[in-house]
């Protein structure tokens, strides 16, 4: 799948809740509009959709602010002291957390901002006919990629 399929489905997400893509479009990348599909086009070359994607107005739609959230909070090693005044070593195991947050968003954001693959992170929240379609290609492109590289309009997503 070429990564102006997937940045179409992933704007198609925010804009079903409410994401004013022609608005932001015009307000951060060129004051002209070319159309929805050229504009995509245009964010899709030399890395532009960064600015898409981790642009708040995108994330607030993208996660509906209010959403239940799950996420995963990793094992942690820390210091403390105790009640007789020594140094104790406390590990935390990790654990899953659900929550109901208003600003669930940002917690996405600094999430996407850590992980390998931003757009990978963002598919993951996508509906799950869209997460089957990007499946279907993350398996013909690893085989594409057992005989040879991925041409570069092509996303890698696994």
């Amino acid at each position: 799948m070429t990564r102006v399929e997937v940045l179409g489905l992933l704007l198609n997400q925010a804009q079903f809740n409410g994401f004013e893509f022609r608005n932001w479009y015009q307000a951060n990348i060129q004051s002209s509009w070319p159309g929805t599909e050229l504009a995509i086009d245009i964010l899709s070359r030399e890395g532009r959709y960064y600015c898409l994607l981790f642009s708040h107005e995108f994330a607030q739609c993208f996660w509906r602010t209010g959403s239940a959230i799950s996420f995963r909070v990793p094992s942690i090693t820390y210091s403390r002291v105790n009640g007789k005044g020594e140094v104790v070593e406390v590990k935390r195991k990790p654990f899953t957390r659900r929550s109901v947050k208003a600003d669930v968003w940002k917690y996405h954001l600094r999430q996407m901002a850590e992980a390998e693959n931003p757009i990978e992170y963002l598919c993951r929240f996508l509906p799950i006919a869209d997460q089957e379609r990007l499946e279907t290609c993350r398996d013909a492109l690893a085989r594409k990629a057992s005989h040879k590289g991925p041409p570069r309009d092509e996303v890698a997503l696994g």
